[in-house]
């Protein structure tokens, strides 16, 4: 019966991503998928269990290159998804000389014993990060680098608590669901972590504390005086740009770093879709002028080839010598530390962080035109080459645009344009950092054709 209720009314559940519920996506199978392929989706969707934002899956790949990623059928689609792993390109060739030298070498490392791609990955990021985040440990994935950020929070502080925010997203596992805040994982699943408490996050377009498209930083103090109510918070844990984008104030984090401090407890900062390069500096944190406690970071670290994360932390957090915060079996693997290494050699040899602050602000401005002649469009905005982009039924009452969202999504995606919605209408366009100024073009290109078929088709919603 709940899973009737969902599939009827989906609407509550897409807030992390677009659903393969959606009867738009089956219509989109059915005009684009060929038999070769249909057989395969459906071997796929026979296999493994079935969950509404992956399996039955929406197309087969067979390659993919730079911005591009390849179907079955040939088909070259630009990837603004990548599921943020593709800061370096899908497929960059420094990346696999790193992992194909490292092969021939030292595939594994057991436990007991560290190696030199290790050490030499973990000083590299103690040297990049800001302040004193000088100690490290890595996991196999962003949602056990949080667990191990979670753990360490209750070791240091005494405490179990945490304050984190109502639509974030941390992780798939019990306890980053717990403190995440997004329906489609947390609903039905039964009790969760104890002490999870929630706030709004800093999201102007739909403020319960009124701001009328302008941060009041009324939800930064708010954040202080739950903080003060409760009194034994153990951490606040936040993603420092919300991958909508929802991109705060400066004196928000600032607010909230001093609420922190004032009340003891930690500031764990989620950085895992977009550090190292997305935002234009390395670390997002830097455009806010703070230094959290502890900061998480994944996805591209493993060079959009292998899962990696990190755990970056003070060193006065040092005080679980005599416990285990993670001890994966990949913690220290030699292939993804080499992999990381030479991912970010590349971004600092290229000089990428600089041309995606110069190219993400031409798409911003891009995007700023295109919004002065459509009437969908409620807002846009970016911060490097992680960029929003809202659709709205009125811009007065931000009433969410979602079927047309998601007629645009397909209809881009016929056109070689792959996005990810969130929200149900939020289209967020993070391409790889490697990508150019003409296909950056090209794709807006593409998004605003889409944008006027389906304005002048009246889609409904």
């Amino acid at each position: 019966m709940k899973q009737h209720r969902a599939n009827q009314d989906p609407d509550h559940l897409d807030s992390e991503g677009d659903l393969n519920i959606s009867p738009r996506r089956a219509a989109w199978v059915a005009d684009h998928i060929d038999e070769e392929t249909k057989a395969l989706l459906d071997e796929d969707a026979w296999y493994f269990l079935h969950q509404s934002l992956s399996t039955p899956c929406l197309n087969v790949l067979r390659a993919c290159d730079g911005v591009y990623i390849e179907d079955y059928q040939g088909r070259r689609i630009m990837d603004f998804h990548g599921n943020w792993v593709h800061q370096v390109g899908f497929r960059n060739p420094r990346v696999i000389a790193a992992i194909t030298e490292q092969l021939h070498t030292l595939p594994f490392c057991t436990r007991r014993y560290t190696n030199v791609p290790a050490i030499k990955l973990a000083k590299k990021l103690a040297e990049l990060a800001p302040g004193m985040l000088n100690k490290v440990l890595f996991a196999p994935g962003g949602a056990l680098a949080m667990g191990m950020a979670l753990k360490l929070a209750r070791v240091a502080t005494g405490r179990f608590k945490t304050i984190s925010m109502w639509d974030a997203f941390h992780g798939a596992s019990l306890d980053t669901i717990s403190i995440g805040g997004e329906a489609v994982f947390r609903r039905g699943i039964g009790p969760l972590l104890p002490g999870t408490e929630h706030v709004p996050p800093p999201n102007p377009s739909a403020c319960p504390f009124g701001c009328e498209r302008r941060c009041s930083l009324k939800c930064a103090e708010y954040i202080d005086y739950v903080l003060e109510k409760e009194g034994d918070v153990a951490a606040v844990v936040a993603e420092t740009v919300r991958s909508t984008p929802y991109i705060p104030p400066v004196e928000y984090w600032q607010i909230v770093r001093k609420a922190c401090d004032r009340h003891g407890a930690l500031l764990i900062l989620d950085e895992i879709p977009h550090a190292l390069g997305r935002t234009g500096t390395m670390f997002t944190c830097e455009h806010y002028g703070i230094e959290p406690d502890i900061l998480v970071l994944g996805k591209g670290l493993g060079g959009g080839i292998f899962p990696l994360a990190a755990m970056l932390a003070r060193e006065n957090l040092d005080v679980a010598k005599d416990g285990a915060l993670g001890h994966y079996t990949h913690e220290k693997n030699p292939v993804a530390c080499a992999a990381a290494l030479a991912a970010i050699h590349f971004l600092e040899e290229e000089n990428i962080l600089a041309r995606t602050r110069t190219l993400g602000a031409w798409a911003l401005d891009r995007m700023r035109m295109m919004m002065e002649r459509h009437r969908l469009i409620g807002d846009v905005r970016g911060l490097g080459l992680m960029l929003g982009m809202e659709l709205v039924k009125d811009r007065a009452t931000m009433e969410r645009a979602s079927q047309a969202a998601e007629e645009v999504m397909y209809r881009a995606l016929s056109r070689g344009l792959s996005f990810k919605l969130t929200m149900g209408n939020i289209i967020v366009l993070a391409p790889a950092l490697t990508i150019t100024q003409e296909e950056m073009a090209k794709a807006l290109d593409i998004l605003d054709i889409c944008i006027t078929e389906v304005e002048a088709g009246g889609t409904a919603d």
